[in-house]
């Protein structure tokens, strides 16, 4: 029932979204169980970051908390302290098609009570994913205006940071997504920005891809710039990728000289070991075996271009029924467990 994004070769996001009444649901209970807003450690269940560091909403319900549980009920407690390196570590939250306003409000206003922001993956653009693995969308663009409006009524005025359309661009560029939608999905993008933009609190980041996707920056600038990119907070790379941060940054820091000078995201979720290693696999973004958790999510970054590193992927979640797992987006221990235990901090 949780949503994610996957990875693939030139790093697609693909996704199971969340069931939006469920998820609604879940999040507005979670008003009562959020810590008290202070500048805490992030050391218990449920508890917050330092707002310092991290200023984005931990979920104290989410699947990496629910399986340290049934791992403490279990007996398993070095399992369980491993799946709270992910548990405890703020990851954004991917409105789904069902309720958008719904989910939207349930997070931010959970977010707002835990003195936190929300951190919000907006996903439905039309022809998402080209029939791959997260193939869908909204119908055609007035129903993605219809969704996008009641997401933008759910965020209201709480403090929220938007990744927007992971792979929209980039599939444009690389040709994935046919040249008779291109016109369509700029508009879309860039009237999404402008939206978003309008509301007070909230920041927008439109998705660049990767280094090893469209590897040269210069091809994702004039993109970006059609979608609005000079009305936006900035740029995310590397969503639900592999690619290391270091190669991330180097690319951002090009990217961002031809499009302003705007700064950027990264996606640091599952990025600890870098990509799996050779090119023989067709498949190497799909659940790639010996992988690790990234920097954990902060503003502290080092870099004045540099705004952030998130985990806009859900660590633990599947990339797709390959290498023995399950669905895209479906919650998988062992893989969880396997990021955890190679994670470098």
């Amino acid at each position: 029932m949780y949503g994610s994004c996957t990875g693939r070769a030139q790093g697609s996001a693909r996704a199971r979204l969340r069931t939006g009444a469920v998820a609604a649901a879940g999040a507005l209970l979670l008003l009562s169980s959020c810590s008290d807003g202070s500048d805490g450690d992030g050391g218990a269940a449920g508890a917050q970051q330092p707002k310092s560091r991290a200023p984005y909403w931990v979920n104290p319900d989410g699947s990496a908390a629910e399986q340290a549980t049934a791992f403490r009920k279990d007996g398993h407690d070095a399992d369980a302290e491993l799946i709270e390196k992910i548990s405890r570590q703020p990851a954004a939250e991917w409105i789904g098609v069902e309720d958008p306003e719904g989910q939207a409000r349930g997070f931010t206003e959970a977010a707002t009570e835990a003195d936190r922001e929300a951190l919000l993956v907006l996903y439905n653009i039309p022809h998402r994913d080209c029939g791959q693995y997260s193939k869908g969308g909204a119908a055609d663009g007035n129903a993605y205006r219809d969704w996008l409006g009641k997401a933008i009524s759910g965020i209201g005025e709480r403090k929220t940071t938007v990744v927007l359309e992971p792979d929209a661009l980039p599939h444009v560029e690389d040709g994935c997504t046919p040249q008779q939608f291109h016109e369509e999905r700029y508009a879309l993008l860039s009237e999404a920005v402008t939206k978003l933009k309008a509301l007070p609190n909230t920041k927008v980041y439109l998705d660049a891809g990767n280094p090893h996707w469209i590897t040269d920056p210069g091809r994702m600038a004039e993109p970006l710039k059609r979608a609005g990119i000079g009305k936006a907070d900035g740029f995310a790379l590397n969503t639900s990728n592999y690619q290391t941060t270091e190669e991330n940054t180097a690319y951002g820091k090009k990217l961002s000289a031809m499009v302003g000078n705007k700064p950027f995201v990264i996606d640091t979720s599952r990025n600890g070991n870098g990509p799996a290693p050779g090119k023989d696999d067709p498949e190497a973004w799909c659940n790639p075996p010996g992988r690790a958790l990234g920097e954990p999510p902060t503003t502290r970054t080092g870099d004045k271009l540099v705004d952030a590193y998130l985990w806009i992927k859900r660590p633990g979640e599947s990339d797709g029924d390959c290498k023995g797992g399950p669905a895209a987006g479906e919650w998988w221990p062992e893989y969880a467990l396997e990021l955890a235990r190679n994670a470098k901090t």
